[in-house]
């Protein structure tokens, strides 16, 4: 029992650590010798990679990031050795999620979640993962505002896992998803209350 418990912790490092990669940081560093925290609005994340090194290297920190959210679970949902429930899947997402947001890699600080959060529930619920992306996409292209399509994609997340899951401890991780958001975006609300959010404009 003691080497069940220990692959059960073993998993949880794992996705915390694999979270806390800093995909954005390391690509800006790679690409342009630059640290992308002192640059645009200061994230590491996907948004702010596409304001400052352009296109493609923000595609491709979208694209790392969600695979942090996907790769954790899919490990050991495949596991072969030990058959873990739903409710263990959903540990190893929060937790890759809180390595994102808290990463060791940057002394406790990283991005907002979002990305990884979509990889996390792309993992966990595909449907309503899907379903999330659109409403996210509709806000940001009627917007311009990545941020609050992010809030909003979040805030209907519950509802969507209700709607194709109706799995209460799926209900429950899709609002504490929404939470680490809302809280990872307290400045964004801000700036969005303020009139002082950026937009990005895609034509």
């Amino acid at each position: 029992m003691k080497i069940i418990y220990l692959y059960y912790i073993g998993f949880l490092i794992f996705a915390y650590l694999f979270g806390s990669i800093p995909w954005g940081y390391w690509l800006a560093k790679i690409l342009k010798g630059i640290d992308i925290r002192n640059f645009g609005s200061g994230n590491i994340g996907a948004t702010n990679v596409y304001r400052v090194l352009g296109t493609w290297p923000g595609v491709f920190t979208f694209i790392l990031d969600v695979s942090k959210g996907i790769i954790p679970i899919l490990i050991v949902k495949n596991f072969s050795y030990i058959k873990f429930s739903p409710l263990f899947f959903v540990f190893i997402g929060i937790i890759t999620i809180i390595g994102h947001n808290y990463s060791i890699f940057l002394k406790g600080k990283g991005g907002k979640g979002v990305s990884c959060s979509f990889g996390v529930i792309l993992a966990l619920f595909p449907m309503a993962a899907v379903s999330s992306f659109l409403l996210w996409s509709f806000i940001f292209l009627t917007s311009g505002y990545v941020s609050l399509g992010s809030i909003i994609a979040a805030l209907f997340l519950p509802v969507f896992i209700f709607i194709f899951n109706k799995n209460l401890v799926y209900i429950i991780t899709g609002i504490i998803i929404f939470l680490i958001i809302l809280f990872s975006h307290r400045a964004n609300i801000i700036r969005l209350f303020k009139g002082k959010e950026n937009k990005i404009k895609l034509w």
